[in-house]
């Protein structure tokens, strides 16, 4: 059966953390003063949840920008997402009021990158306009709710599904919740895990560190590096179609 816990510390040991989620960072503050940073594909890893707050400004709200990333990467990599943040930046539109602002053919334009740019450009507005009028255009205003609650309201989001939800959630707001991905359920079927429902994974990895009386902030940077961990090995260990029946290794 698969330790989780002692899954996450092999990882965290072999890879180091990875400072999920990554945010676009102007030359100006690059990452040679901050040596735990890194940056791929134009975007800063590492940049701490406290920390968020210095990079806002009148038309940038990191903890915005974060939760666009999770509807923007919807089907598709994110090497994509990040030429579509940084196309949102540059055009200085991550806030909803100035998302909204911009004209439907101007952002589908911009966040074309990250594929299906139709759907995903009426996703961001339906969610920009929500969050301006039942929340004053401030997403951490979201946080004054119980999990629970949140994500319900996230879920009654048009195009909002569990995964972007609990992406939102985890990092946009800092709450424990533990995000499922394709890179998730890879890492548990070589394990010889499966469950038919997203919940019954999440709540197979939260299980495992509720039990430890933590804090729902280390909760949180727990979940926040475990799941970047895992998308990190799971990118360089070959899918089981490319392993074509070779015995799997685990971690």
């Amino acid at each position: 059966m698969m330790d989780t816990k002692k899954v996450y510390l092999s990882l965290l040991k072999k890879y180091g953390q990875q400072g999920w989620w990554p945010l676009f960072i102007t030359q100006d503050t690059n990452n040679k003063t901050h040596r735990d940073w890194r940056v791929e594909n134009g975007l800063t890893y590492g940049i701490s949840y406290l920390d968020l707050k210095k990079h806002q400004t009148g038309f940038r709200d990191p903890c915005f920008e974060i939760a666009v990333g999770a509807i923007l990467t919807q089907n598709t990599a994110w090497k994509n997402v990040a030429v579509a943040i940084i196309n949102l930046y540059k055009a200085k539109a991550l806030t909803p009021q100035k998302l909204l602002k911009l004209p439907t053919a101007k952002l589908q334009k911009l966040i074309r990158p990250a594929g299906y740019f139709r759907q995903k450009t009426k996703k961001l507005k339906l969610f920009a306009e929500w969050l301006i009028k039942n929340h004053d255009g401030e997403i951490k205003q979201l946080g004054r709710s119980p999990s629970s609650v949140l994500r319900s309201l996230l879920l009654a989001r048009w195009g909002i599904g569990r995964e972007t939800a609990d992406s939102i959630i985890l990092y946009a707001l800092n709450k424990p919740v533990f995000v499922i991905d394709e890179y998730t359920r890879r890492l548990c079927r070589r394990y010889g895990v499966e469950f038919e429902d997203y919940d019954e994974y999440r709540q197979f990895f939260e299980k495992a560190f509720l039990k430890q009386n933590y804090s729902k902030q280390r909760l949180s940077k727990i979940y926040q590096e475990y799941h970047g961990l895992i998308v990190r090995a799971e990118k360089i260990f070959p899918s089981p179609r490319q392993r074509r029946g070779r015995r799997p290794s685990r971690l």
